[in-house]
């Protein structure tokens, strides 16, 4: 199995529980609060992790007990944590996220230390990237640390899979080289300007993502699955159906789960496949890095 590097975000998420979401203006009573453990870059370390992945996890957490205690449980998920920078006088990240009975869900984000995560961290950590066969990366930390990050796998040809969560305008030299990029519908559209509502349009998204440089794409549909474009396949793998109960996290564990089945030599549409069914146990659980599943538990 081969070394996974995951950049990216580390947060607590505190997450109210509640009948439906408010509207501007209106307080609702009768939530139920959870705290968990979060933040883009966590979620998908630890969802590789658990699974039983080869994983370092860079990230930047405050000089504050909260980031001790994320520290302390990424090494519980079997993660290696010599690429973390832990920033003193600055607070870790946190969400605070409304989730309503429908498992739709609302977030607002304080980065913190994730602000801290810069270009020159990521040079000092050349070395830990340049032994990865994967870089696994988001848009929830500094722009310009994410183009080093990239740069410098490129440099080692390791290859680059890009989650564009939060979803932001991506540079044609940017996507160029890209081995893989795994956005949802919404993301999709953003970057190509595409309405996703059918697979044919799907198709037409991921095909412009292609003439980009990307050389392969994944398209998340929610409940419809995942509309994978590769040379070797595109098409549609259906979602499993359950229960949703929170959809936190789910993208990541998604992104997770795909990258440790690629590291394992999966194909792109086995790997799918796994991520789904991973997936698909998370968004039956509250919460975000309690919801990842472990590797006992996913059945193909």
């Amino acid at each position: 199995m081969s070394r996974i590097v995951v950049v990216g975000s580390s947060n607590i998420d505190l997450t109210a529980r509640m009948e439906s979401l408010p509207r501007p203006g209106e307080t609702i009573g009768g939530a139920s609060i959870l705290e968990a453990f979060g933040g883009k870059g966590a979620n998908q370390a630890v969802s590789v992790g658990r699974l039983g992945g080869d994983v370092s996890f860079v990230t930047c957490v405050g000089g504050d007990s909260n980031g001790s205690r994320l520290i302390d449980s990424f090494r519980r998920d079997h993660i290696d944590t010599s690429g973390i920078k832990t920033a003193d006088g600055v607070q870790t990240g946190m969400a605070l996220i409304f989730l309503d009975s429908r498992a739709e869900n609302c977030i607002a984000v304080a980065p913190g230390a994730n602000n801290r995560l810069l270009p020159e961290d990521i040079d000092a950590l050349e070395g830990l990237i340049s032994d990865a066969e994967y870089l696994l990366i988001q848009l929830e930390i500094p722009e310009d640390t994410v183009l080093r990050s990239i740069e410098v796998a490129r440099r080692h040809s390791v290859k680059v899979v890009l989650n564009p969560a939060p979803v932001r305008p991506l540079s044609d030299s940017l996507l160029s080289g890209l081995y893989l990029i795994t956005p949802n519908e919404t993301e999709a559209e953003r970057l190509t300007g595409v309405g996703i509502e059918s697979e044919e349009d799907a198709a037409r998204a991921a095909r412009f993502l292609l003439a980009k440089g990307v050389e392969n794409v994944i398209i998340t549909l929610g409940r419809r699955g995942a509309y994978v474009c590769s040379d070797e396949f595109c098409g549609t793998i259906p979602a499993r159906k359950v229960e949703a109960v929170d959809t936190t996290a789910a993208g990541d564990v998604f992104n997770g789960a795909l990258v440790t089945a690629l590291s394992e030599g999966r194909s792109l549409v086995e790997a799918v496949r796994f991520a789904s069914a991973a997936s698909a146990i998370s968004v039956t659980r509250i919460g975000a890095q309690s919801s990842v599943p472990y590797r006992n538990e996913i059945v193909q």
